[in-house]
């Protein structure tokens, strides 16, 4: 028998045990690289502006990373992003490419303000979770219209979440500024204040309100749903290939409209804690475009629930540097937009690498003779 005969059997075994891992090793290295290149070019955008590149980043590392204050900051803007980030990601297992978030958590924002002065002479151990129920249905009904258009109708998902985006701030400009408005709120028109005892505090011992552990808890519960369930296994194998699907017998349709619904019940909460826990009533500040950025972060993550954590935190803290750079460096309001632009267009091109890194061949390689 021949020795390459006789590594056959184990090379077979090796290569069963390492096509599970070079999955995960790529779907790491890709978002890294695609991550650093989008700095790398940025850098050499503001070379081009006359600006130095490592004293901007140093000025993101402090703002975001560097103090006490900032992580404050910085946890208290991935919050929303946690939840903009699985109204993308919970889709995207079924193949759907949703990118209307910032409709939802506006409003579920509206419904929180709108919904809170009926609620104020209630126990806050009711009328506090009603809210929140209420504003999660309110985003999911929304972007559970966008999978019903797409499964009824053929209606390009990402195009019509992106128009009723659109549609939905302007609902709340019409809102906030006529029926719901509050007299008093003269200069900037809001609904009327929510009672203190609707408010959402801050963590035990922390400065940071309660919706990121909330938007933490999600996320894993959306990795158990997606990875260990029946119907995360029936969404995949949907999103994978729908004829396949259908001929299983696996309900497509009831899928495409559930899981639209659960992500968008995810932005709908960002809306509530926004209100709740940081504005106080809803006003134009809802439309403050977390739901765009959260795009960002579940591409950065490859829809991982689990990796959308540290992807939102890492952008976040990008976000809470934007003053301080503004200020020492006289840059632009849009310089962040910016970042962000190149670094989704870097992820973009990644995603033509993936299945193309043979990580397997090349750790096997020693094997063969």
């Amino acid at each position: 028998m021949s020795v390459g005969a006789e590594m056959t059997g184990p090379v077979r075994d090796m290569r069963a045990w390492l096509v599970p891992l070079a999955g995960r090793v790529e779907g790491l290295i890709l978002p890294v690289a695609a991550l650093l290149t989008g700095f790398a070019v940025f850098g050499l955008f503001l070379l081009l502006l006359g600006k130095n590149p490592v004293e901007f980043y140093q000025l993101v590392y402090k703002a975001g990373f560097g103090t006490a204050f900032s992580w404050t900051n910085t946890l208290s803007r991935a919050a929303p992003l946690l939840f903009a980030a699985l109204c993308v990601a919970i889709p995207a297992r079924l193949g759907l490419v949703v990118i209307g978030g910032e409709g939802a958590i506006v409003l579920g924002g509206v419904m929180t303000g709108g919904l809170a002065a009926a609620l104020a002479g209630w126990p806050a151990l009711i009328a506090m979770p009603l809210l929140a129920l209420m504003a999660a249905a309110t985003g999911g009904v929304w972007i559970g219209l966008v999978g019903a258009l797409r499964q009824w109708r053929g209606v390009n998902e990402t195009i019509a979440s992106l128009l009723m985006a659109y549609i939905a701030i302007a609902l709340m400009n019409h809102l906030v500024e006529g029926p719901l408005r509050d007299p008093a709120s003269l200069n900037k028109p809001s609904t009327a204040p929510l009672a203190e005892t609707l408010r959402v505090g801050d963590l035990p011992g922390w400065n940071v309100h309660w919706g990121l552990a909330v938007g933490v808890v999600c996320c894993i519960l959306a990795w158990v749903l997606i990875e260990r369930t029946t119907l995360g296994f029936s969404a995949r194998i949907a999103g994978g290939n729908v004829r396949a699907a259908q001929v299983q017998g696996l309900p497509v349709g009831k899928l495409v409209i559930g899981f639209t619904a659960l992500g968008g019940a995810c932005a709908g909460l960002a809306g509530y804690f926004e209100v709740s826990a940081v504005h106080g009533s809803a006003n134009a500040s809802l439309a403050a475009g977390y739901g765009y950025t959260g795009i960002l972060v579940a591409f950065l993550a490859r829809h991982n629930p689990l990796a959308i954590i540290p992807v939102a935190l890492l952008l976040a803290g990008f976000e809470a540097s934007s003053g301080l750079v503004q200020r020492r460096m006289d840059l632009p309001d849009a310089t962040m937009l910016v970042l962000q632009g190149f670094v989704f267009v870097a992820i973009l091109a990644s995603e033509t690498f993936t299945g193309r890194i043979n990580l397997i061949g090349w750790l096997t390689k020693g094997d063969r003779t």
